[in-house]
């Protein structure tokens, strides 16, 4: 549509130019959402119930969802939202489903949702995974070592860490070293 413009759309719907700053209700579907960065655009079919020749895009994200648990959208759910004009565009500002119920949500869950425990993650203080040494009912411990537990050393000269790393560096030496060495 020649001439069509996003700042009028939205001005005319809103009554007028001098009330920028104000909220908006608008009505349509999520455009696309990506669960990974947590935001995405919405497109805004109708505002403040009239209905708009041209959907509009929305900026949307995860704080602004109204749901319970992990907040995201699902691609073509329909949403209702408050929104306003920013530097940047449109944004929405509260996000719901239909009638103000709660968003559904996406199926998909970001890789980094599924909860998988480190290695590191335990408790500096007694070794035990579960916690931190900060939450730790033992009181303070003595010093020991990281790789072998000995109280009587530190990490840095550890015998079984410098066996280990012997190990390692003879078993990476090239075949042509090792028959060097042979000769």
């Amino acid at each position: 549509m020649p001439g069509w413009c996003l700042g009028a759309a939205v001005d005319n719907a809103q009554g007028g130019e001098d009330d920028l700053t104000g909220l908006s209700r608008g009505a349509g579907v999520c455009k696309w959402f990506n669960v990974r960065m947590g935001f995405g655009f919405l497109s805004m079919s109708s505002t403040d119930g009239v209905q708009l020749p041209q959907p509009l895009d929305v900026f949307v994200h995860q704080s602004k969802l109204h749901m319970e648990g992990f907040r995201s959208l699902r691609e073509g759910e329909a949403v209702e939202f408050s929104f306003k004009r920013s530097s940047k565009g449109l944004e929405s500002v509260w996000v719901t489903g239909p009638n103000g119920a709660p968003c559904l949500g996406s199926e998909r869950k970001p890789k980094s949702s599924q909860k998988r425990r480190s290695k590191a993650d335990r408790c500096y203080n007694c070794g035990a995974p579960g916690h931190h040494a900060k939450e730790c009912q033992l009181p303070p411990q003595p010093k020991k070592c990281h790789c072998c537990q000995s109280v009587s050393h530190m990490v840095a000269s550890c015998p079984v860490r410098a066996q280990q790393q012997q190990q390692r560096r003879e078993s990476n030496a090239s075949p042509r070293d090792q028959h060097e060495e042979q000769s």
